[in-house]
């Protein structure tokens, strides 16, 4: 099996850079990049979620739960009605 030398990736980017153009290369570039650190940290375990502060229980305002809605439904003012 050949190895890839130095001739072959300037070639390479070469072809890249004609395909793509120097305005979008920038661009690829970082997002090659993001996505190369988020599959990183995927693969060791670090998120986003690691980094941000946590809340201890003094910290958390109390929550209160929401009042029970209730609807009423009109009866129809020409209907019977099983009331006397």
């Amino acid at each position: 099996m050949p190895n890839i030398g130095p001739l072959e990736i300037i070639i390479v980017l070469i072809i890249v850079l004609v395909i793509f153009g120097p305005k979008r290369l920038p661009e690829l570039g970082r997002s090659m990049g993001r996505g190369m650190r988020e599959f990183k940290d995927s693969v060791t375990g670090k998120d986003e979620d690691d980094k941000k502060p946590e809340i201890t229980a003094s910290q958390q305002q109390p929550q209160t739960p929401p009042a029970p809605q209730t609807t009423e439904v009109p009866e129809p003012s020409g209907a019977p009605t099983d009331r006397t």
